[in-house]
């Protein structure tokens, strides 16, 4: 690179003293364009889209150290693809993370010569488009929001609803079940909440990342979700919470394992990571999803990196941990404010202890 290329050769002045300041220059411009400086390249979950932005921005400025000049190892290049799509484009050679919501299996990861580890969690919150109802305030089970997607609820007026809202104002009002086309992980992580409540779901759909809707209307990607929510009333779908509340849109309470309705705050998040005996998993391989605790939201998840070992140079995946490890020490603050919730303190060193001991199994 071409600043350290500039400081090496500056060591050397007292052998090269009548070097001329162009010659320097222009030998550390040779040797860089040698080296062809590539960005770290990621791909995959757009629940995850807005702190990775935030992240690539600030490994960009906190390398370049305050100066003006910067190499494109410095910056990120993160494509909001899907989890699923991100997943299969780590079969390109230049691809070096995917970021995926759905946690890849330890035999799967051996096999492919690939690591896990999770950066950043969140909810996914069940957004509405209802007049009058502010956020938080309509409350639904588990069992009759998986209802609303069999389409066995039709109505906003449906007396279930109703039961479990009785001081709410909710118009007779159809609802338009909208969901995600392409293969994303928040699919994965609401249909995987639905088999844990619903015997129905889970006998004719289970979880995944694309699933045949029995009814509503998909939208691709969760800008265009988001969008079709603003744009029909009654309408309901899914999305990360952070994006919820920066769209401005209300969202549902949900009732958890102990029978409490639960907003998609970090604090449920927190308390459904908290119930994870994360020291205990392989490769952290674990759901936040339905966790036991009074406090714990139950469509929690957590975005995992997946990033490829087997054929690497050390280069290559080092950079990755360089800039996950700059968003645990530094990007925490970025992270709250969009509404996600940073690995806690204990885990994060989990994740560099793993990084430390996967490098030293595989020499």
């Amino acid at each position: 690179m071409v600043g350290l290329l500039v400081s090496r050769i500056g060591k050397a002045r007292g052998v090269v003293d009548g070097l001329a300041g162009a010659a320097i220059l222009a030998i550390a411009l040779t040797f860089g364009q040698t080296a062809q400086a590539e960005p770290i390249r990621g791909a995959g979950s757009t629940f995850a889209a807005p702190v990775m932005a935030k992240w690539a921005r600030a490994y960009k400025d906190a390398r370049a150290d305050g100066g003006d000049f910067f190499t494109l190892d410095w910056t990120v290049d993160y494509e909001l693809v899907g989890s699923l799509a991100g997943l299969m484009r780590l079969e390109q050679p230049e691809m070096d993370f995917a970021a995926t919501d759905v946690p890849v299996a330890p035999s799967e990861l051996a096999s492919r010569g690939q690591q896990q580890f999770p950066i950043v969690m969140g909810g996914i919150a069940i957004v509405t488009n209802i007049d009058g109802v502010a956020p938080g305030a309509l409350r639904l089970t588990g069992p009759v929001l998986a209802d609303i997607y069999l389409g066995k609820i039709q109505t906003w007026s449906d007396p279930a609803i109703k039961a479990l809202n009785p001081d709410l104002d909710i118009p007779d009002l159809q609802i338009s079940v909208v969901h995600r086309k392409d293969g994303s992980g928040s699919t994965f992580v609401l249909t995987e909440y639905f088999t844990a409540v619903s015997a129905e779901w889970k006998t004719k759909y289970g979880a995944d990342t694309l699933i045949p809707w029995p009814v509503g209307t998909s939208a691709e990607g969760t800008k265009n979700l988001i969008l079709a929510v603003q744009e029909t009333k009654g309408a309901i779908a899914y999305a990360e919470y952070g994006q919820v509340m920066r769209a401005g849109l209300p969202f549902a309470s949900i009732q958890n394992k102990s029978g409490n309705f639960v907003k998609p705050d970090p604090e449920g998040v927190q308390a459904a990571a908290n119930a994870i005996a994360w020291e205990k998993t392989q490769d952290f391989y674990a759901s936040l999803t339905d966790q036991p605790g009074p406090a714990a939201y139950p469509i929690s998840t957590a975005t995992f990196a997946v990033v490829p070992i087997a054929g690497r140079s050390p280069d290559r995946y080092r950079r990755v941990h360089d800039l996950f490890r700059l968003a645990f020490d530094d990007g925490d603050s970025d992270a709250a404010a969009l509404g996600y919730v940073p690995l806690p303190e204990p885990l994060a060193e989990q994740v560099k202890q793993y990084w430390v001991k996967e490098l030293q199994a595989g020499n």
